[in-house]
């Protein structure tokens, strides 16, 4: 833990500092101070939020053709995952550019932990650290009152929320991977400054309201037509194709032509009276 500390120190001080600023300058309480400096958080990391709703609108497009791969080699797990790699860097898709705004916050989430976890001591009088009324101290964890138990189970809604509202392009596995994860991390969360719950709360939040805007800006991903683009790791079809690709069809039996039907009747008839 102390090696993690002496990594972050320059993010501690950072974030230290805009704490103050936001207080100072601009004005706001210190628990509001903390939900500005995550709008600010997740502002700069919009470029990489854009970069995640690409790769998951990539890996949709080429989800038929990573099944097929899959099925080929069910029985050689080694050489499906090389084959896949390859296939990725031929079609230039990153499966990792999804969870990149994730892994950036939590450099952020452990600093900010270290930025409250002695606040009280740093910060010079006696603040005020209560929010909305029923917060007494954002610096105390959230275990040591009925509200952090509140915001516990706010943001375990929250966090399965903004999971929801990325699922139209999120991958199935890590939709329900992070669907998991509020209640793995709640054991952990609960321990944590009030403050960190905050800005964590906040954060979700953002991606609720960033998972509303996505649905009605970015249009969806076109469904896969039959005669998708192949590359040269994807295996061949089992279905045999015709020159433009499309499945060839069973010819239908023709119906006997009218004239000749006729024909075989009057034949008929004229022997009929041959024998009269």
């Amino acid at each position: 833990m102390i090696v993690v500390a002496s990594i972050l120190s320059p993010l501690e001080d950072l974030l230290r500092h805009v704490l103050n600023w936001l207080h100072s300058s601009v004005g706001l309480p210190w628990a509001w101070a903390i939900v500005a400096l995550t709008l600010i958080v997740r502002v700069i990391l919009v470029p990489l939020t854009v970069r995640q709703i690409h790769s998951m609108q990539n890996l949709q497009r080429h989800a038929p053709q990573m099944k097929e791969i899959q099925r080929k080699y069910k029985g050689d797990k080694k050489r499906q995952n090389e084959e896949l790699m390859k296939f990725y860097r031929e079609n230039q898709i990153n499966p990792a550019a999804s969870c990149l705004p994730l892994l950036a916050q939590f450099p952020v989430f452990i600093a900010l932990y270290f930025v409250l976890r002695n606040f009280a001591k740093h910060v010079p009088g006696h603040p005020d650290l209560s929010w909305l009324g029923f917060v007494p101290d954002i610096s105390k964890n959230a275990n040591t009152h009925w509200s952090g138990y509140v915001l516990i189970a706010v943001y375990a809604g929250s966090q399965i929320a903004s999971t929801l509202f990325m699922s139209t392009t999120m991958d199935k596995m890590q939709r329900n991977l992070l669907l998991i994860l509020p209640l793995v991390f709640i054991t952990f969360v609960i321990r944590f400054p009030t403050g960190l719950v905050i800005y964590w709360v906040t954060t979700n939040l953002w991606t609720v309201g960033q998972g509303l805007v996505i649905r009605r800006l970015v249009p969806k991903t076109p469904a896969p037509s039959v005669s998708f683009r192949r590359s040269s790791r994807t295996p061949p079809r089992e279905e045999p194709d015709a020159g433009d690709g499309a499945k060839p069809e069973a010819p239908s039996p023709k119906p006997a032509p009218a004239a000749q039907r006729q024909v075989r009747r009057v034949k008929r008839k004229k022997k009929k009276r041959a024998r009269r």
